[in-house]
């Protein structure tokens, strides 16, 4: 068995970025940018108000003097001219400063009579002037290749006054799960040794939530001419296969077998994790195929662990960036560690990370409550709570 690092390097290594496509703004979010972002304008574009106030001379400004009001700026609507000596305009935020002030007063310093203003003392020192291309310049690299554009981005990338961007083909991911046993969430009842396939629903959820799209989610029963069928469709159809389950090397394991004839390429098979034992990853021509275990949590972890960096590095993101365990404080005692690096389940608490008290493969429901897993060394020994721990948001 290998290491978790170990894996993770050989997966995010073998698989190559999806080609590019230009999008408009509207569909842009959740996308991964396959060329860099370049300002099309300056922000802001001249000197603006940071405030509601009055543009004037600084100097004239703390000399106290009457000044003669002569005109009013607006967002959208500036001065129309230049100002003088002994005189003030009325800004408000946003505004372009007019041409000749070099600061604006805040109109809670004002006092006025008429057509003139003055000031009291305490305004300065600061100016509230937010300089031309004080935010970013046009022609400078706002974000970069391999950026996904969070909300947060979006911002920049509408800011710079940009419609279209070319952003990495959304991958198509294709579902397999497998099992005599598994039947349609609603139907198992009536099987008196059915249970409700989950696995997939979970790991096509996860899938799309990092930019996939679902290609399809097939169920086969542990026959390899069925099992064969379903791998030669999700690899026409798709860009990534997953196979959830008969990753072990029983009889009725029959996971890796059903890509026979396929020309895949192993990587990797069983890891010394937990759990997760059972993953294995290899290619198909260029598209990737990664089986996880067939309990549906440890379907969730794996997926979080595995399926995460895969999908983005095939949108030219850095992989390991999915993966970055942070230091997080435990909220609650852990015995010792085995010997498999352990991946625990846990939520967040104003206490800390309070890890579930079922860590079982196959406990369903403390999976719906945990959102984050905490990484545990071989052999670690126990951990009290207050202590740091490492762990990525699940």
């Amino acid at each position: 068995m290998i290491s978790y690092d170990e894996a993770l390097a050989r997966l995010t290594g073998a698989v190559q970025s999806l080609p590019g496509e230009t999008i408009g703004l509207d569909a842009a979010e959740g996308r991964t940018l396959a060329k860099r972002v370049v300002a099309a304008i300056d922000a802001p574009r001249a000197d603006v108000s940071a405030m509601d106030g009055y543009a004037v001379r600084m100097a004239e400004a703390q000399a106290g003097d009457w000044l003669n009001l002569v005109g009013e700026a607006a967002a959208g609507a500036p001065f129309g001219g230049d100002m003088s000596s002994g005189e003030a305009v009325r800004i408000f935020t946003g505004a372009y400063v007019p041409t000749g002030a070099d600061c604006v007063v805040m109109q809670e310093y004002a006092e006025w009579n008429g057509d003139r203003v003055r000031f009291r003392e305490g305004f300065g020192p600061a100016r509230h002037i937010r300089k031309r291309a004080g935010d970013f310049a046009k022609s400078s690299t706002l974000l970069e290749v391999g950026q996904r554009l969070t909300p947060r981005a979006m911002v920049a990338l509408a800011g710079a006054d940009i419609a279209g961007i070319e952003v990495t083909r959304r991958p198509k991911v294709a579902v397999i799960a497998t099992g005599d046993e598994l039947e349609q969430p609603g139907l198992a009842h009536l099987s008196p040794h059915g249970l409700p396939e989950s696995g997939s629903y979970g790991v096509a959820a996860l899938a799309m939530s990092c930019g996939a799209t679902l290609a399809e989610r097939m169920r086969g029963r542990d026959d390899l001419d069925v099992l064969s069928g379903l791998a030669r469709r999700a690899l026409d159809i798709a860009d990534c296969v997953v196979v959830i389950g008969g990753a072990s090397v029983g009889d009725h394991d029959l996971a890796r077998p059903m890509f026979a004839g396929t020309g895949l390429h192993e990587h990797f098979a069983r890891i010394a994790i937990k759990p997760g034992k059972p993953v294995w990853f290899g290619m198909c021509g260029d598209k990737p195929v990664l089986g996880l275990p067939g309990n549906p949590t440890s379907a969730m972890v794996t997926a979080r662990l595995f399926l995460a960096p895969l999908l983005t590095a095939m949108q030219g993101g850095n992989g390991a960036d999915e993966v970055r365990f942070i230091p997080q404080i435990l909220a609650a005692d852990l015995p010792p560690n085995g010997s498999r690096e352990a991946f625990v389940r846990a939520r967040a608490t104003e206490g800390g990370l309070l890890p579930a008290d079922n860590q079982e493969s196959g406990a369903q429901a403390p999976l719906a409550s945990s959102d984050w897993l905490i990484r545990r060394s071989p052999n670690d020994g126990p951990c009290s709570a207050g202590e740091v721990v490492r762990a990525i948001r699940f």
